[in-house]
């Protein structure tokens, strides 16, 4: 096994707590489930939110999903770059993994389907999926 990095990304409607905590929750479960992670092979978790989002930590949300209580997690604000992503809640998932590089699905929700479209066409073709 390897520490892999698995990215995702998401938006929220507005800034607010249930907003944050819904997105947040929505983006790690998609994560876990398109990845098939075992949360105790997971080292860490780093969140990110862009600066228009201060309602709440994201870390809250990863926290109340069963299993996640232990998992350390660090909340950090996103850098302030004009004409960025306006409410975007970004992860970054430390774990040990088999799986190569290739092999992992990175997951962008929503709006934050447009960071990353190479890895959002990737991710269609593997899944059959179109939920982006």
């Amino acid at each position: 096994m390897k520490v892999r990095g698995i990215r995702g990304a998401t938006t929220v409607n507005e800034n607010s707590a249930e907003a944050i905590f819904e997105a947040t929750q929505e983006l790690m479960r998609e994560i876990v489930r398109q990845n098939d992670i075992d949360i105790d092979n997971v080292a860490s978790v780093f969140l990110t939110m862009t600066q228009d989002l201060n309602a709440d930590f994201p870390a809250k949300a990863v926290r109340s999903l069963p299993g996640w209580q232990w998992v350390p997690l660090m909340c950090a604000p996103e850098l302030s770059i004009e004409n960025a992503m306006k409410h975007c809640v970004r992860v970054l998932i430390h774990a040990n993994t088999t799986r190569s590089q290739k092999e992992l699905i990175h997951v962008y929700l929503r709006e934050a389907v447009a960071l990353r479209p190479d890895v959002v066409e990737r991710q269609t073709q593997s899944t059959g999926s179109d939920k982006g």
